[in-house]
C-alpha cells in the first residue's frame, strides 16, 4: 500500500466530491463538516472548484499543511477533527476504500490541478 495518496476533489452541483475508479468511487461527496474544511483547503487555490490535488497519508511527510486528528466513530465513518482551525468534520466509510482501520492522524497538503 502507498503511504501517500492522491484524490482530485472538484465541485459537482455544489457539493465537493472526488472520483477514483481504481476503488470504484464516482463523484464521493464529502459532507458533515468535511465540505467546510475542503472550503479552508482551497482558499487559496485559483478554481479549486474545478479540481485540485489533495494529496493524504496516516503520517506526516514533507510539505503537509493540515493535521487531521481522530475525534471519534459513527455511522460507519469517523470523525476528524482539525485543531488548529477549531474545525471537525466526518469521512463516511469511503475512508476504509484507502485505509484497513481509521488512523488517529491524517495529514494533508491541498495543491493547484484540474479535475479529468
Amino acid at each position: 500500500m502507498n503511504s501517500l495518496l492522491v484524490i482530485a476533489p472538484y465541485q459537482h452541483a455544489g457539493t465537493w466530491v472526488f472520483d477514483d475508479p481504481k476503488v470504484g468511487l464516482h463523484q464521493e461527496p464529502f459532507v458533515s463538516g468535511a465540505d467546510d474544511i475542503m472550503d479552508l483547503l482551497t482558499a487559496d487555490i485559483p478554481d479549486a472548484k474545478h479540481g485540485f490535488t489533495l494529496i493524504f497519508s496516516a503520517r506526516a511527510f514533507p510539505g503537509y499543511q493540515a493535521h487531521f486528528v481522530k475525534s471519534r466513530e459513527e455511522h460507519d465513518g469517523v470523525w476528524y477533527a482539525w485543531p488548529e482551525k477549531k474545525i471537525e468534520g466526518w469521512l463516511c466509510p469511503a475512508l476504509f476504500k484507502y485505509f484497513p482501520t481509521a488512523p488517529d492522524d491524517i495529514f494533508v497538503q491541498a495543491r493547484p490541478g484540474k479535475h479529468g
